[in-house]
């Protein structure tokens, strides 16, 4: 399920190459909203209304299972175009994201130097081709084991992404304190019901969490390797503080 909404966090991303980030940041983050209300929850709503709850089997889509029905042919075929469609698209938008990340990162002095360069058409290649040796790393894996890799990348990338939302969570609610007490200048687009709606997405990440260490035991795993993941950023973070401290304390102080 998580794994299902990856990727809506690229909104924040892409702001830095907007025009007026002010006016389309607002305009795409609602419009996510509602895609998501007619596109994820309206065809859900649509295929229970349209056949009876029991019909549909676990390990094979919904949508096979409908048009098979009414007997359309090679609708599997058709399934699997769009769900490698949608993987590629996946990758697209994973190598656009991260690629700029890790460059930002490096120009804070929280990732290596060379993450910063860029090509002439100001692409920040470095980072795009480190993202293709982790991607290269998934092959191999398939390799090693076809039939649980889908489940070890799937639990793996929906850690991440919980991580990132609750992150940009977190950020938020630094953010707002910082403009409350006149440190970070006011911002025109807020987010509704703040703080209350921050501590209960934090809750609801942290049930999502619990629920996936019951799923062993791939999930289980998982979960189970957040004490040596936040040993090796705790490591990390000693190993760049310096250069972090460095770079943050020669930048331009932000001012209301």
């Amino acid at each position: 399920m998580v794994f299902a909404f990856a990727s809506i966090e690229l909104v924040g991303t892409a702001a830095g190459e907007c025009k007026d980030p002010e006016t389309m940041v607002p305009k795409a983050i609602n419009s996510v909203i509602w895609r998501i209300g007619l596109f994820y929850v309206g065809s859900v709503v649509l295929l229970v209304l349209l056949l009876p709850w029991n019909a549909y089997q676990a390990g094979q889509s919904p949508f096979v299972t409908f048009f098979s029905k009414l007997g359309v042919p090679y609708i599997g075929s058709v399934m699997n175009i769009v769900v490698l469609t949608a993987a590629l698209s996946s990758l697209n938008s994973g190598l656009y994201s991260t690629g700029r990340i890790l460059r930002s990162m490096s120009m804070g002095g929280s990732a290596p130097k060379f993450m910063s360069k860029m090509s002439r058409h100001h692409v920040p290649y470095a980072g795009i081709l480190a993202t293709l040796g982790v991607y290269v790393v998934g092959v191999f894996l398939n390799y090693l084991v076809p039939s649980q890799v889908f489940e070890i990348v799937l639990n793996v990338a929906s850690l991440g992404i919980i991580a990132s939302w609750g992150f940009i969570v977190v950020c938020q609610m630094r953010l707002r304190k910082a403009i409350k007490e006149g440190k970070a200048a006011k911002v025109s687009f807020r987010m509704p019901g703040a703080p209350f709606t921050s501590w209960l997405t934090l809750l609801f990440l942290f049930s999502v969490l619990v629920l996936m260490a019951f799923d062993y035991p791939n999930g289980t795993y998982t979960i189970g390797s957040i004490p040596l993941l936040a040993v090796l950023l705790v490591a990390g973070w000693f190993g760049v503080r310096k250069r972090v401290h460095e770079i943050h304390s020669t930048a331009p102080t932000l001012r209301k």
